[in-house]
Order: C-alpha cells, then structure tokens, then sequence
C-alpha cells in the first residue's frame, strides 16, 4: 500500500486550492484556472460520481480485481477524467474501471485531470475514450458509434474523423445491429466473432439468421464456413426467385413447343418473364447431335 500512497502524492497542492470556497472555478476565464487545466489533481473518491452517459454497461469482475491488485501496488499510473459539476462535485467522463478498482483497494483518493464542459461534450467524451479501449465488444463499439451519430449528430464521415477510423469500418460496425438480438448478445459474450456477425448480416431473414448461429454453435463453424454456407443459402434463394419469375406457359406457346421438339428431335424448353420476353432452350447429347440440330434450323435437311 505505501508505493500507492507515493504515487498518489502527486496535486495536493491543486486539491486544496479546489477546495476552498473563495477559488471556486466554474471556467477557464476564472481565477486561477490556468493551474488547474491541463494538470492532474488529487481527488476524493467520494467527490466523483459515475457518468450516466457510461456506455459501457458490463465489467468483468476478474479483470477488476487483477487492476486492483495492480493499483494497490502501483497506484494509479493513469490519471481519470472528470467534468466539474459544482463545488467538489465531479462527473466521471472516462476511467471508471480505475475509478472502481481503486474503491476496492479502499483509496480515498485518486489522480485525475478536470474538464469543464456541458452534458453534450461530456456525452462525446465519454463515447469517444471508449471507442479508443483495446477491450470492447464490437457490439459495445457499434452501440457508441450510433450514440455518436444520433445524439451529438454527427455524419459517418464526421465520426471517422472524431475517432481517426476508416468510414467504411464505421459502416461495418453499424450495421451488426441490424442482426437479430439474440446473436447480438452471442457476439457480445463472445460466442461469435465480429467476421461471423459481417457474414450472417447478408441473410435478410431473421429467421435464417438464428438457424445459422446454431449450426454455427453446433459445429463451431469458423468465419470462411459460415460466409460459404450463407452464400450457398442465397445463392438457392436467388434461384427460387428466379424460377418463381418466370410465368407458367401458356396454352398459345405448348403446341409451339411440342412442334419444336418433334421436328427437332429433342425436348424444347420455353422458360418466361412476367413482362413477355422469354427464352427458348434446346439441348443436345453430342456434337453430331448439336450438327444435326443446327442443319435443322438452317433448313438444310
């Protein structure tokens, strides 16, 4: 605990400054503000409440204790932010996993750099350091994405630049919310991989979807499994579509049809849309047979 406590001697001076009344600094213009901004000060826990604009919702309690274990040894090596709300009162906008871990430690304090700003840029914030995290689901990453977008209003192209993230990534992670919820939380609890997800977006039936995260849970199908299996189930989904296209014959056609076979040879088929147009199909067993078809139609025998 004492190489905690050393670490963590760091901004006293600063946290007695914001305490005191009289030097209440609500703004960058007031004060001696300037001593504040851009420094890391020493604040009670008790002073800090939990961001509710948080999009993380789950914490591992494992990981929690082994970043315990690291701060109770260490101490805190990387400061938290937080956002002034009124007279030592602060907001968390990014670092709550060392916010709680060092509640578990018992610390009463814990470094951290102070932001002024208005729940909209404390929102963005907040979305924003949490999409820089190497532990996210890519569900988790998805949902800040859209928060971005919906709620501070930015294009896809804008948020690229916020996060320093290809637009065509943003779009791929965007759209595994289209996938059912079911296999949103198998992604999440790390079931599926985010490559499984890509592959079962392209199958429009919900449905399907969930019949194909079984077989993927079933037989532990890897990502190039699963995106061959779905192109095999849209591939005979576009030939249904196809044969359903095509109308059935009318009568006017058959003795057409059965004319061509006879004088040919060999079964004729006379396959047509819905708008009129069709095609006529006429097989054969060999190159003598093609040759004697084609002597046929020329009006050679």
């Amino acid at each position: 605990m004492a190489k905690a406590t050393k670490k963590q001697a760091l901004g006293r001076g600063l946290s007695a400054l914001l305490k005191d009344p009289q030097n209440d600094i609500q703004s960058a213009e007031d004060k001696n503000a300037d001593k504040l901004v851009g420094h890391i000060v020493e604040l009670e826990l008790e002073a800090i409440e939990v961001n509710p604009f948080q999009p993380r919702t789950s914490f591992n309690e494992d990981a929690l204790k082994e970043l315990a274990s690291s701060i109770n040894e260490l101490g805190v090596i990387q400061p938290i932010t937080v956002r002034k709300l009124d007279f030592n009162k602060y907001q968390l906008v990014s670092g709550e996993r060392r916010f709680r871990a060092s509640k578990i430690v018992g610390l009463k304090t814990i470094p951290a750099y102070i932001r002024i700003a208005n729940d909209q840029e404390s929102l963005e914030m907040a979305l924003v350091e949490n999409i820089q995290r190497q532990d996210l689901d890519p569900i988790e990453i998805s949902l800040s994405y859209q928060r971005l977008i919906d709620e501070i209003n930015l294009t896809q192209e804008q948020l690229s630049e916020r996060v320093g993230k290809k637009r065509s990534t943003i779009a791929n992670y965007l759209r595994l919310l289209k996938l059912d919820p079911i296999i949103q939380t198998g992604i999440r609890d790390g079931f599926l991989s985010m490559g499984h997800g890509r592959a079962l977006i392209n199958i429009e039936d919900p449905q399907q979807q969930l019949d194909i995260y079984e077989k993927i849970l079933q037989k532990s199908l890897s990502v190039r499994e699963t995106e061959q299996l779905v192109r095999e189930i849209n591939t005979g989904s576009q030939e249904k579509k196809g044969n359903k296209a095509s109308t059935t014959v009318p009568k006017t056609y058959k003795k057409g049809i059965k004319e061509f076979s006879e004088y040919l040879g060999t079964k004729v088929d006379v396959k047509l849309t819905k708008k009129g147009s069709g095609k006529l199909s006429i097989p054969f067993k060999s190159e003598e047979d093609f040759n004697r078809i084609k002597k046929l139609i020329q009006g050679e025998e």
